[in-house]
């Protein structure tokens, strides 16, 4: 049913194209080709300068439900960074070994890409009553702009997604196949980001005797202090069901390395806190503003509100996938609940219902990096042809 070689080929081509957050364009031009290929209506959404989406439509024979598989085209690095040299799977160039693919946004998730393009090639002349859409986005990795931090390549978080649901990517349900284990993850966290400052006054070391509580780095360590005693109060409000919830002092920064003759004028720290689908953004941050404004001296900010997402265990596409996942898989898919985000947050804002389900995470091997199983790779996308002749429905 799957063709097995080309699947692997489009994969190790896929992730030889770099695709950074802000530099997708050359990754959408290959998409737009390979939907091409397959006979698909191809649809060029441009974002901004090196940045496109691409919406591809398999036209359905009559008005039955229509399925997008969705999936970010960016990835996490660059391959460039310092801490990752020397690490294949952490480079834009794949390769095979050992029956599994390496290289960058392989898990994360250009093989779910690929697996789309295979299972629409699967499906064949089937006609189908719905419509079955691919949908390659920009912009889902979670990134955001902040301070001096500006730019495409900080325009995360969604952002694809968000252009295409505004631009013609309406659909009835979706399969988002983010790396999952072949679990089905019906529900996933969203995440709020805070900054806490602290302010001191900018002057010479020389001018500086006596004054060091004033340091707002000094003064900064009070605030940590206090930011540990509260995040397991944040965590254990933030629970979803059995799963708790969870936080990151995710940075800090302050003064000038290059000017250490200054005492810092102000240090910012930078919490990540996870929010359950269940909780409404305005209810998180005014809890996450009260710890803050509690803190004497201390400026605070939220920059980030990205909601969770969550479907119900009795929706269709429920059962289309665990139908299909216990065909090829000879078991039904177990259920999980994820704390990281994913587009399923936008999606499902527009009244498309969003399924969390892909191969393996390909967790990143110490030596190698970046990874995943071809063969857990090839029943994915099998799950998903299955899934699509359900969902769409198969024309007598």
């Amino acid at each position: 049913m799957i063709d097995r070689d080309l699947l692997v080929a489009d994969a190790l081509a896929a992730v030889s194209i770099p695709s950074f957050t802000g530099s997708e364009e050359a990754l959408a031009a290959w998409m737009a080709d390979q939907c091409h290929e397959l006979g698909l209506a191809v649809q060029w959404q441009q974002i901004e300068d090196g940045r496109a989406n691409v919406l591809a439509t398999r036209v359905g024979t009559r008005d039955g439900p229509t399925l997008m598989f969705n999936g970010h085209m960016d990835t996490s690095y660059s391959g460039s960074e310092p801490w990752l040299a020397g690490i294949p799977g952490f480079q834009p160039q794949g390769f095979e070994r050992d029956g599994r693919i390496y290289g960058l946004g392989i898990s994360n998730m250009k093989g779910a890409l690929v697996a789309y393009l295979a299972a629409v090639r699967a499906l064949g002349d089937t006609p189908l009553r719905g419509d079955v859409m691919i949908a390659a986005v920009a912009g889902e990795i979670e990134k955001a702009q902040q301070g001096d931090a500006q730019g495409a390549e900080f325009r995360g978080y969604a952002a694809g997604s968000r252009h295409l649901v505004g631009h013609g990517g309406a659909a009835d349900m979706c399969i988002l196949g983010e790396p999952t284990e072949q679990k089905l993850v019906l529900a996933h966290f969203g995440t709020l980001w805070l900054r806490l400052s602290t302010s001191g006054p900018f002057i010479h070391t020389a001018f500086s005797s006596g004054r060091l509580e004033e340091n707002s780095i000094v003064r900064m360590r009070g605030v940590l202090d206090r930011v540990l005693e509260w995040l397991p109060s944040w965590e254990e409000e933030m629970s979803y069901g059995d799963v708790r919830g969870v936080a990151n002092v995710g940075g800090i920064q302050g003064g000038f390395g290059w000017r250490v003759s200054r005492t810092p004028h102000r240090t910012d720290l930078f919490l990540d806190l996870r929010v359950p689908p269940d909780i409404e953004m305005a209810e998180a941050r005014q809890k996450a503003l009260g710890f803050a404004r509690r803190l004497d001296g201390v400026e605070a900010e939220v920059y980030v509100t990205a909601p969770g997402a969550e479907l119900e265990e009795s929706h269709p596409l429920v059962g289309a996938l665990e139908d299909a996942h216990s065909k090829v898989f000879g078991a039904a898919p177990e259920r999980d609940v994820t704390r990281w985000f994913s587009d399923a947050s936008v999606l499902s804002r527009y009244g498309i219902a969003t399924v969390n389900y892909g191969t393996s995470s390909g967790l990143p091997d110490p030596e190698f990096g970046e990874n995943l199983s071809i063969d857990g790779l090839v029943q994915t996308a099998e799950v998903y042809a299955r899934s699509a002749m359900t969902i769409c429905g198969v024309e007598p």
